[in-house]
């Protein structure tokens, strides 16, 4: 008898063992002739106790590296943490302890639980982000992409919560107000620091091409952030200046139907026509402070007020009004649209609503309504537009786009609805920005050789200004140019400037004379596989897209060693549910790991988690799914029993065959599952089956003892990934010598699979009926036959005259009958 499943005792002893024999760790050596394999989950930040979601995407990720592992790869599985950010500072204005105390606990905390989950990460490639050996190179990085042009500091509308003293991202204003403190949020114009990711756009754009194994919605999410868009730049005058009002549009073929102009609350015109205009100055007030999400722009009711202003239209000379409405960004393009009711929904909704004009210029043989009762927003002729009369839309844009250029008034453009990278906070925690403002020298990069620039760890936040505003310590400093006393930058970095490069670092994390070593880099670059979850599609991935090129840019490394991408592969895992709604801990619903491995063990957690779902769906956590998990682990468990040993009874050849198939089969359907997709569940099932053939076989003779141990010892491997400490026992049990996670992984005999006998389920008048066990190549006067001796299908052929048969080889035999 197999000794009872004790999973904790079992669990303790392989991650002991594991951590003595080194199995996972990655070699560097450059003698070591294994191909590389570079595995990453987005890496967590530490806020103290993991949830299931936690879980789920990094047992994901284990899977995969383990996997790798038995195929012989040299795998470079790395940890580490997201350490800066607003949730720190919240928690230590909460406790009223210093953020640096609160991180590094957290930090040893889920440290030990990611260990106790049994995941296999290489602990010598740890990394935090806030720790002055990791953010020394990003401070270094942004003096170089200063001393390039590529980072700017200049006056920008920002969403300021004054109570929190901080800017928040749009994501973070929740109908208006803060998503912390829950007071009015305003737009504040600030000096903030920016990175030119604009000059990448098109790079950016073209780079989708080459990922070729990243999902199609990550890929037309990144596009549509990108937003390549080709029209023309017109320059409409300012009636009684010499000052012109510039707009972007793709639809110039529409120019001569424009009725008035729309300019942000924030544009100059505005301010200015609000000096004198109490209704209007209010009016932008209120502006200041609506989101400014796209999406929520789009939904919201259109406002405006007229600021008195005129344009000048650059072809006709007519006089339009201008208007500040409440749908215009001045984030996006120049913070002016020109407006042409008749042919787009929103400048209708809003001409409507104000009463201006709507004039027609593009018509065709469909336009069957009238614009003043919907827009007409097809592609056409014109009408309605002097000389351009009768010329098709695309030919238009074209004709009238060189008028304007020729007239000096307009010129053709690429625009893109990227905005540059706004990376300066005013918070405490995070990395210092490596800036000295002068009287006499200005904005002065910080000297390499006087970083990094370390943010003092004691300090106290309090919820109002940063504490190092206040630290006369860390701000006062000699200018490094002049000599002269100066002031150190009190802004710090957004934490995606840390996310954005930890992949490269992780490469040689212990480099102390470079932010990356090239070689390390050709070793392991780009990340083959990368995992994470779906709502990191576009920033993260976008940044760390961006900041690769950046690296690559500055010499750190060339294309040949590092490439031009960081990532491979991605796959985005679905979110983990319960009741339906997104488990996590600020609506309180979530299921702490702990638990879970106190009353089943690790094991049991993984199998779940990996099972209940396809890896991109979403899993609704089940109670009843988790024990059915344990107690699929206990059934192969007790197949222990039968191992080595032979039954009373008569052998059949044919038995032990259809064992082997079986095994043969499982294998086969194992590795594509990883090899094609990760179909975990899928893969999984495939296991479960084949414990079933295992459970229902009984050697008789020593040719199915042998089957029999061969198919133990391949299921104590497969499950490998999934269960690595339950697959480890389990193994060792069986005498096997190598530790099981890094054993070869089990190869398919195809000769096994090769079967003389096949299965036929057998359907009478449309109703399954049985099966049959026939030859391969069976005729279908054989088949009938086979059908017709078989005891539980013969009962449904009495009394009846058979019609008609009805073979599909390897599948199915229909009979057709009818009454005798």
């Amino acid at each position: 008898m197999s000794d009872h499943y004790e999973a904790q005792a079992i669990e303790n002893k392989w991650q002991k063992k594991w951590n003595e024999a080194g199995v996972d760790l990655a070699s560097d050596d450059p003698s070591d002739a294994r191909e590389s394999y570079y595995c990453l989950e987005m890496f967590p930040y530490p806020s103290g106790d993991l949830h299931m979601g936690h879980v789920r995407n990094y047992c994901l990720g284990d899977a995969v590296a383990r996997y790798k592992r038995m195929q012989g790869f040299n795998v470079l599985h790395p940890i580490g943490w997201d350490a800066f950010g607003l949730p720190a500072e919240n928690a230590a204005i909460k406790h009223k302890r210093p953020p640096a105390e609160w991180t590094y606990a957290n930090i040893d905390q889920m440290r030990v639980q990611f260990k106790r989950l049994g995941l296999s990460y290489d602990w010598d490639h740890e990394i935090a982000t806030c720790k002055p050996e990791y953010y020394r190179w990003e401070q270094w990085m942004f003096t170089k992409l200063v001393e390039k042009g590529l980072a700017y500091r200049k006056e920008a509308d920002v969403n300021w919560c004054e109570p929190c003293h901080t800017v928040l991202a749009n994501e973070q204003v929740v109908e208006g107000a803060c998503w912390r403190c829950d007071m009015p949020v305003e737009r504040k114009n600030l000096a903030q620091w920016f990175i030119k990711i604009t000059d990448y756009a098109e790079a950016l754009l073209n780079d989708l091409d080459k990922l070729s194994d990243w999902p199609e919605k990550v890929i037309g999410m990144q596009r549509n952030w990108i937003g390549r868009s080709t029209g023309a730049e017109v320059s409409f005058g300012v009636e009684g200046s010499d000052e012109t009002l510039d707009v972007f549009t793709t639809r110039s073929d529409t120019l001569m139907g424009v009725t008035y102009m729309a300019v942000a609350a924030g544009h100059p015109l505005a301010k200015k026509a609000a000096e004198n205009h109490p209704g209007l100055a209010l009016f932008l007030e209120e502006c200041s402070h609506i989101s400014t999400k796209e999406a929520d722009v789009a939904l919201m009711e259109k406002k405006g007020m007229a600021t008195g202003f005129h344009a000048v239209h650059p072809i006709t000379g007519e006089t339009i009004p201008i208007w500040v409405a409440n749908f215009v960004l001045m984030s996006y393009g120049t913070g002016a649209v020109m407006s042409v009711p008749a042919h787009d929904e929103r400048d209708f909704e809003f001409a409507h609503k104000y009463g201006l004009d709507i004039k027609q210029v593009i018509t065709n043989e469909t336009c069957d309504v009238s614009v003043d009762v919907e827009a007409f927003v097809e592609m056409g002729v014109l009408v309605n537009s002097s000389q351009f009369d009768g010329l098709a839309s695309d030919e238009a844009k074209a004709v009238i786009t060189s008028y304007l250029d020729r007239e000096g008034k307009g010129r053709e453009q690429v625009q893109y609805r990227l905005r540059d990278w706004l990376v300066s906070r005013q918070r405490y925690w995070g990395a210092p920005i490596p800036i000295i403002h002068c009287d006499d020298c200005g904005m002065v990069t910080v000297p390499e050789d006087q970083l990094p620039v370390i943010l003092p760890e004691h300090l106290q936040p309090t919820g109002g200004a940063s504490p190092l505003t206040e630290h006369e310590a860390f701000v006062n400093v000699d200018c490094p140019t002049c000599g002269k006393a100066a002031k150190r930058e009190t802004d710090t970095f957004d934490t995606f400037m840390e996310s954005s490069w930890y992949m490269n670092r992780y490469t040689s994390p212990r480099c102390d004379d470079a932010m990356v070593d090239a070689k390390a880099m050709q070793k392991w670059s780009p990340v083959d596989q990368y995992v994470g979850g779906v709502e990191h599609a576009v920033l993260h991935l976008l940044y760390a897209r961006f900041y690769h090129k950046l690296m690559r840019d500055v010499g750190l490394f060339t294309s040949e060693e590092g490439g031009d991408e960081p990532f491979k592969n991605l796959l985005t895992q679905g979110m983990v549910l319960k009741d339906g709604i997104k488990m996590s801990k600020s609506k309180g619903n979530t299921v702490n790991p702990n638990t879970i491995i106190e009353k089943y063990g690790a094991d049991t957690a993984r199998l779940f988690t990996l099972f209940a779902a396809p890896p991109e769906k979403d899993l609704e956590w089940s109670d009843a799914g988790v024990e059915g998990a344990n107690r699929f682990l206990k059934r192969v468990w007790k197949l222990l029993d039968k191992a080595g040993k032979q039954f009373p009874g008569e052998a059949s050849a044919a038995t032990t065959k259809k064992l082997r198939f079986d095994i043969h089969t499982t294998i086969s359907r194992i590795t594509h599952a990883f090899e094609h997709g990760f179909s975990f569940n899928v893969a999984i099932a495939g296991l479960m089956e084949l414990s079933n053939s295992l459970s229902t076989f009984d050697a008789h003779d020593e040719e199915g003892v042998v089957a029999f141990d061969e198919g133990m010892q391949a299921l104590a491997k497969m499950l490998g990934p999934f269960v690595p400490h339950f697959s480890c026992e389990v193994a060792e049990k069986l005498g096997m010598t190598d530790i099981a996670v890094v054993a070869a992984w089990p190869t398919v005999d195809e000769a096994a699979r090769v079967q003389d006998e096949i299965t036929l389920a057998v359907q009478v008048q449309g109703k399954r009926r049985g099966e049959i066990l026939v030859p391969k190549d069976v005729d279908q006067d054989t088949a009938l036959a086979i059908a017709q001796a078989n005891i539980s299908i013969s009962k449904w052929l009495d009394d009846v005259q058979i019609v008609k048969v009805i073979l599909v080889p390897g599948r199915l035999l229909n009979i057709v009958v009818r009454p005798a």
